[in-house]
């Protein structure tokens, strides 16, 4: 008897010691309601864990506090260093390639999304034979369910994240809503409202700050799930994207900052970092959290002319350089082996399906077709890690570099072409990779003149350039010249990746998307008809042209379309 009171006392004591460790307050953002007597959740199990995927959207690498960020971000800071922070981790230059690689585990050549974003008016989504990470987790008995921002395309109702693994969903649809009336416009005169719940449209949620109704959501479904079953929690928060909009206690926080892009996205930051830590207590209260695993991520480089800072590093939002596409990343969990460190090992958005596939007890390999790794033994027991490599993209729509060419390439890859790719130690980009300055942190209202000049790229008269990212992570001393060797080498592994590729999704805006038809909102638009005339001309393009089927006058139409809109939207992001 004496024994077992002893172990009671340890295991209150224990529990007591978690919560007071953190000694945060009462948050502001949670459900203040009590769970009832008779919910309080046991013990869970120790395997499977549940896992909390937190994604934000275009975060800058400088715009967080332990990477010495102006920006407040304790709760951030506090996860990141009880956990594995992940300083050479990589995600991709823009939205839905990031998105899409986390959920399939392949890299965008691979599902035919290498091109710039998916578009609300295009009939394009995230492919439907790809076996997502929730859709694998749903099999291995997990509860999945996604909170946030979807932009793996929408326009057919097998597209919406209810049907792609997630057994409840809150958020939007679309790339980027207002943060208050979720109304979003494609266009002069194309705008409609964007909130859904499920697969039906939240009208009667709007006006809640996205940031504050999504940690509130989260809360909710930790407060009615119980432990006993694995749960996967998908938080791809809005913040910190456009439009700039920040509950007004936030701002003024800031207020002494000159910069006004830079004060608003600063509020965001900030207001983002309290809700994940709600999130994090709420993990506590509802018995969640001992057995958890919680992964924090950023889609893409901050954009710079929208507030962001990737300083040091080269470039920005929708750039191969360093800026573009170097993430913050890192896990806090209990069951990590070692905690309190940070990682160097090579880490890439893909990487995340197999890694949660195998912690949640199941398989995903190469042989699954995946171009990710499970990465959990180099993150939670400092292994090496089983990456060498990371293609960025190859993206053959994207306007070609006038500089580049085949001869130039040694004949092996035609080198206006934008492409990016790290073996090892080195990186290599061809084409044109995008703004290539390097930016300070846009503290000041305005940038003296000769510090903005002093940090201009040189020259853009190439198309070829090599760094040893090892040695200068910021890309300032390009070795293309002096190693010919190592550009061969890496051109070839190129060609090689390119000859796995399949075609380019990049359809035509189609006008039947247009919010007016469907009560005001942006949703699903195509018929079983449009459908149908969709896929007939997909399979007649993979035709050769003497045994093409005859197309209707629409799909003739379309096609025409398709052509400008590549030309035109080839140079937007």
């Amino acid at each position: 008897m004496a024994m077992h009171a002893l172990t009671g006392f340890s295991l209150v004591s224990l529990l007591s010691f978690g919560y007071l460790s953190w000694d945060w307050a009462k948050p502001s953002l949670v459900a203040d309601a009590p769970a009832e007597a008779g919910d309080q959740p046991s013990a869970a199990p120790r395997q499977p864990p549940h896992i909390i995927f937190i994604l934000t959207d275009d975060q800058g690498y400088h715009d967080v506090g332990y990477h010495g960020s102006d920006i407040e971000t304790p709760t951030l800071d506090r996860l990141a260093a009880e956990g594995v922070k992940l300083e050479n981790y990589y995600i991709q230059p823009i939205c839905t390639p990031s998105r899409s690689q986390l959920l399939t585990g392949r890299y965008q050549i691979h599902t035919g999304l290498q091109h710039s974003i998916i578009r609300p008016r295009q009939p394009n989504c995230l492919p439907l034979d790809q076996v997502t990470l929730p859709q694998k987790l749903q099999e291995l008995g997990y509860s999945t369910h996604m909170v946030g921002k979807w932009h793996l395309g929408f326009y057919r109702k097998e597209c919406l994240p209810t049907r792609r693994g997630f057994d409840t969903f809150l958020g939007s649809l679309t790339g980027n809503v207002d943060y208050y009336t979720y109304d979003n416009c494609d266009g002069p005169g194309v705008c409609g409202f964007d909130l859904h719940e499920g697969e039906s449209v939240a009208w009667g949620l709007s006006g809640q700050y996205s940031t504050l109704l999504y940690a509130q959501r989260v809360s909710h479904i930790l407060a009615s799930h119980s432990p006993r079953r694995p749960l996967f929690l998908y938080v791809a928060f809005q913040a910190v994207h456009t439009p700039l909009q920040s509950p007004r206690e936030y701002l003024y926080r800031y207020r002494t900052m000159g910069n006004v892009a830079r004060r608003k996205y600063a509020a965001m930051v900030t207001c983002m970092d309290e809700a994940v830590r709600n999130i994090t207590w709420a993990l506590k209260r509802y018995g969640f959290y001992d057995n958890s695993v919680i992964i924090f991520s950023s889609d893409n480089g901050g954009q710079t002319f929208s507030g962001g800072s990737n300083w040091p590093l080269r470039g920005r939002k929708g750039t191969y350089w360093e800026g573009g596409v170097r993430g913050l990343g890192f896990v806090h969990s209990p069951l990590l082996k070692r905690k309190r460190w940070t990682s160097r090992a090579l880490v890439h958005i893909t990487d995340w399906y197999p890694t949660l596939v195998g912690l949640a007890g199941g398989t995903a390999s190469a042989a699954d077709g995946l171009d990710g790794y499970d990465v959990w033994p180099a993150i939670s027991e400092g292994r090496a890690s089983p990456r060498t490599e990371i293609l960025h993209n190859i993206d053959p729509l994207y306007n070609h570099a006038r500089h580049g060419s085949l001869e130039g390439g040694f004949g092996i890859w035609n080198t206006a072409v934008q492409a990016a790719i790290r073996v090892g130690e080195w990186k290599l980009l061809t084409g044109d990779p995008g703004y290539g300055d390097w930016i300070p942190p846009q503290t000041l209202a305005a940038f003296p003149g000769s510090w903005w000049n002093l940090e201009r790229m040189a020259s853009a008269r190439q198309a070829v350039w090599l760094f040893n990212i090892s040695a200068d992570p910021y890309e300032r001393e390009d070795l293309a010249g002096q190693r010919p060797d190592v550009v061969r080498a890496l051109l070839a592994r190129l060609a090689d990746y390119n000859r796995t590729a399949i075609p380019v999704r990049y359809p035509a805006e189609n006008p039947r998307a247009h919010p007016d038809f469907n009560g005001g909102a942006w949703g699903p638009w195509a018929s079983d008809e449009e459908e149908d005339e969709e896929e007939e001309e997909s399979r007649a393009r993979s035709l050769s042209r003497g045994h093409r089927k005859k197309k209707c006058k629409i799909c003739k139409l379309r096609s025409f379309f398709r052509k400008l809109n590549t030309r035109l939207m080839s140079h937007r992001i």
